[in-house]
């Protein structure tokens, strides 16, 4: 099984619109050959102008959350129609600042996710771990929780239109990064909990990313793991050289 890799930029609260121009337009001629699919997830305010600059490139759009509810009394959040008629066709979900900041569960995620899917966007949803579970040896129950959480009603047809991100909560945004055998070790169990839930043909389908500190120097080292399938890059996302060097792993 070839399984087509997919690097994925997070910018999280970062970047106007006119900031978002110059780096979409810097971004765009270093990642015109790219072989694998390059997406920019990027703050509800910025989306149409994202998509607007993206058009007829091989650069997709996101956004960083998604509402489980049609429309109604939920002050803050996002509806996929609104995000469909900005231009959106990916959805971070379950990221793990949206867990720790502002209550998402493994219910939530869920949630988020069934909508995504049944409005047609392509999911990618986030399982990690704390630096405390890791230590404590909980990693394999942590992820085995939220993914199952994450995939609870959702079949294996939508199941293989879903990006998973491997994000260990300890190596994000702290510089730290797993080894590349930390990650592989862990994504490769994730799958393994996917294969449990859907068999091993459907599990061997879905793209697990690697989403803690990817960046130019890891990127290669990290990408030649069997089970890594992309990256779900933070910082790097937000320097048109750095987030085109992690593009281009294979160079």
């Amino acid at each position: 099984m070839t399984r087509k890799p997919i690097i994925a930029g997070n910018w999280k609260m970062n970047n106007t619109k006119a900031q978002a121009s110059e780096l979409i337009n810097e971004l765009k001629p270093l990642v015109k050959d790219a072989e694998c699919d390059v997406v920019i997830c990027v703050p509800y305010t910025v989306i149409e102008t994202a998509a607007k600059l993206t058009a007829g490139t091989n650069i997709k759009v996101g956004a960083e959350n998604i509402a489980w509810a049609d429309k109604g009394a939920f002050t803050g959040e996002v509806s996929a129609a609104m995000l469909k008629e900005v231009g959106a066709e990916y959805v971070v979900i379950g990221h793990s600042e949206r867990r720790q900041y502002f209550g998402e569960t493994d219910e939530t995620v869920n949630k988020r996710t069934v909508q995504a899917l049944k409005e047609g966007f392509k999911p990618i949803v986030c399982v990690g771990e704390t630096l405390d579970e890791r230590e404590s040896g909980e990693t394999e129950k942590v992820c085995k929780r939220q993914t199952e959480g994450a995939f609870a009603g959702i079949s294996a047809a939508d199941a293989e239109k879903t990006v998973v991100a491997y994000e260990p909560v300890w190596a994000i945004g702290t510089g730290k990064t797993a080894t590349s055998a930390q990650a592989q070790e862990t994504i490769s169990y994730i799958r393994g909990v996917l294969k449990s839930l859907y068999g091993a043909e459907t599990a061997e389908k879905i793209r697990i990313q690697y989403g803690g500190s990817m960046n130019p120097a890891n990127a290669k080292e990290l990408m030649a793991q069997p089970d890594i399938d992309g990256g779900l890059i933070g910082g790097a996302s937000l320097k048109a050289p750095d987030f085109s060097a992690v593009v281009h792993f294979d160079k």
